[in-house]
């Protein structure tokens, strides 16, 4: 194993470790007083985003765009992550990137991007060494985000597989915490776009009793994320895609 993931994932654990203590004092103060304001909760995720980041070694959170072979589309949804960067910095106040950073598995510096974000309507494809390298980064503190935008779904499945075989795609229940860690959503993910008319479903892989693999299908997020004229989405989706992408990303820094 070489030194540069086994660094990051230092950097990651000390981080998972200080929002930890954070939530624990959530939990003491709610069972005292009943209710925490919502000010102070984004006050409070905001510096533990900051924790999370070396920024000296990274320089602000960003979300780093999967590059993947196969022949999906993976550079789909242009203005999707843009948008929830600017959704995080001006409604959750998180110092963030204004724009994503496009990374492979085989790049030099993938270790260095813990949020890992991956879409598409079309074949996913990983190598051998990719799937050895993505393993390695995941169970050492990363996180991957995947969206299937229609038609990625079986690839994803199948690859997926091969990076935890041992580990299963389950379905995470409506309470689980990733659904109401700052914004609500009581049915779990909203539905933002039909497929094939099923619900949409939030499917987590777990790994020491962490979520690193959270994979969110038939809801397509990334369309909602984007400038509402390109899917002529009323303001209502848009904003539920926006702030179930900040929960997504506020629940990967803190868990």
């Amino acid at each position: 194993m070489s030194k540069e993931p086994v660094f990051i994932s230092r950097n990651l654990l000390a981080a998972q470790a200080y929002s930890k203590f954070i939530m624990i004092v959530f939990a003491k103060v709610e069972g005292k007083l009943k209710k925490i304001s919502r000010t102070l909760i984004v006050i409070l995720l905001a510096v533990i985003t900051l924790t999370a980041q070396n920024k000296n070694l990274y320089g602000k959170f960003t979300i780093a765009r999967l590059k993947y072979d196969g022949g999906g589309d993976w550079y789909s949804n242009p203005s999707s992550i843009p948008n929830l960067l600017k959704f995080l910095r001006e409604n959750v106040n998180m110092d963030v990137a204004s724009d994503e950073v496009r990374v492979g598995i085989m790049d030099k510096d993938f270790f260095a991007y813990p949020y890992l974000y991956m879409n598409g309507h079309g074949n996913v494809r990983f190598s051998d060494e990719e799937v050895l390298r993505l393993r390695q980064h995941l169970q050492n503190g990363g996180f991957l985000h995947a969206d299937d935008n229609y038609g990625m779904d079986q690839s994803f499945r199948r690859e997926i597989k091969r990076v935890f075989p041992d580990n299963d795609l389950v379905e995470l229940p409506f309470d689980h915490p990733i659904y109401n860690i700052l914004y609500k959503f009581p049915h779990g993910l909203p539905k933002i776009h039909e497929h094939d008319g099923k619900p949409p479903q939030g499917l987590g892989i777990f790994y020491k009793g962490r979520l690193v693999v959270f994979y969110t299908y038939e809801c397509d997020l990334g369309d909602g994320w984007e400038d509402p004229e390109v899917h002529n989405d009323p303001e209502e989706k848009h904003q539920a895609a926006l702030q179930m992408g900040a929960n997504i990303v506020l629940y990967s820094l803190i868990q």
